[in-house]
């Protein structure tokens, strides 16, 4: 695992793939700061919050290609001829993209620095924020892995990525959509008006249990929850689990 993890993690940099995400997350975690500092009230957790918002963008750049690079040079057949663990392939890989992520995140260590320097306070909901920011940024990356196993082409791959996190994203706004639309189809069934809007109610607030950034909102507040951890991690992994499936299923059509 480690030998994958080292040769995915230097090939970032061997290509522009690390540098442009690099510097998409530097230029907007510089902007997001020098704006609060302009206006002389810093908030780490407000940068980080900002800066989730940005997944949809950076996570597809960085692993689009960890699969469909190889099926496209043909050199994804070394993973089922050999005896290498695909498992080992697929967490070494996932691992790799996780570390550029540390690496980009040093610049909001410095701005935690330079904040903490001029006076400014780093207090428990800016720490939240900072953990939420990394287990979402596991179970993207998950996303975008299984993404980049699926098909041999790096844009194909960015854009399933894309959507799929972008849905994550608007959870609450498709939730509202499908709760009304079930409320009134329940209405015009002949149901009363109060069970018509307590479905809808229910079918809305099913959905929104989905969204990651409902269940850890509190966590800037300084309010943690386990359960909500658990869940990031429960979909990073099942996400891993499927890729390694995937392959896994792969390496037998090859036998």
């Amino acid at each position: 695992m480690y030998a994958i993890f080292k040769r995915e993690f230097l090939s970032y940099f061997r290509s522009p793939v690390g540098y442009v995400a690099l510097s998409i997350f530097s230029f907007l975690s510089g902007y997001i700061f020098y704006t609060q500092f302009a206006y002389g009230s810093v908030s780490i957790s407000t940068e980080v919050i900002s800066l989730r918002s940005f997944f949809v963008i950076i996570v597809p750049i960085i692993t689009m290609g960890l699969f469909a690079e190889d099926k496209k040079r043909g050199t994804d057949i070394l993973y089922y001829t050999t005896p290498t663990s695909l498992f080992s392939v697929v967490l070494g890989k996932a691992l790799a993209a996780f570390a550029l992520y540390a690496v980009m995140f040093i610049n909001v260590i410095i701005h935690i620095i330079v904040t903490v320097s001029c006076g400014g306070v780093f207090n428990v909901g800016d720490f939240g924020a900072i953990i939420v920011f990394f287990f979402m940024a596991f179970m993207f990356i998950a996303i975008g892995l299984f993404a980049s196993a699926i098909t041999d082409s790096q844009i194909v791959s960015a854009i399933v990525a894309f959507v799929f996190i972008l849905v994550s994203q608007i959870i609450s706004v498709i939730s509202g959509y499908v709760g009304t639309a079930a409320g009134s189809m329940a209405s015009t069934l002949g149901l009363s008006n109060s069970k018509a809007s307590s479905i809808g109610t229910a079918v809305t607030n099913t959905i929104t249990w989905f969204d990651p950034f409902v269940k850890t909102q509190d966590f800037s507040l300084g309010i943690f929850s386990v359960s909500a951890l658990f869940f990031l991690l429960s979909v990073g992994i099942l996400f891993i689990y499927l890729t390694y499936r995937l392959l896994d299923k792969k390496r037998w059509s090859q036998a």
